[in-house]
């Protein structure tokens, strides 16, 4: 591989990690968030992921679109797209189900931060 094509690879590597590395770190989150005891009813975040059906694919998506818009230099993108998902999410996270607004704060942040960081990393090896 020549040189000048280790910068482009080594992007997309990031932006790949970006998308698949925040649903498992998420999931990771979650169940540090709310551990049930031995014998114990579901919690209410876990409980709350039947009420926010689709979260993985909007996950995905979310870093997706959060990763390039940090890598092309317009961060204010990220202000975007927690809008659009915050919008989208507005009747879900007002119902009943306890937890349901918890997992959603947790599992946005834990995308964004995951994607930034890594677009950040990117976009510095791009800079090289």
């Amino acid at each position: 591989m020549t040189a000048h094509l280790v910068p482009g690879v080594v992007t997309l590597a990031l932006g790949c990690a970006a998308v698949l590395l925040g649903n498992p770190l998420a999931t990771w989150a979650f169940r540090r968030v709310d551990r049930p005891s031995p014998g114990s009813v579901p919690p209410g975040v876990v409980r709350a992921g039947t009420v926010l059906r689709g979260g993985r694919v909007i996950g995905f998506l979310e870093r997706a679109a959060v990763f390039l818009t940090i890598l092309a230099g317009w961060p204010e993108g990220v202000a975007v797209v927690v809008a659009i998902k915050g919008l989208g999410r507005y009747s879900e996270l007002r119902s009943a189900t306890p937890g349901a607004a918890e997992r959603f704060i947790i599992g946005s942040f834990t995308s964004l931060l995951v994607a930034a960081a890594l677009a950040c990393l990117a976009r510095l090896v791009l800079q090289r």
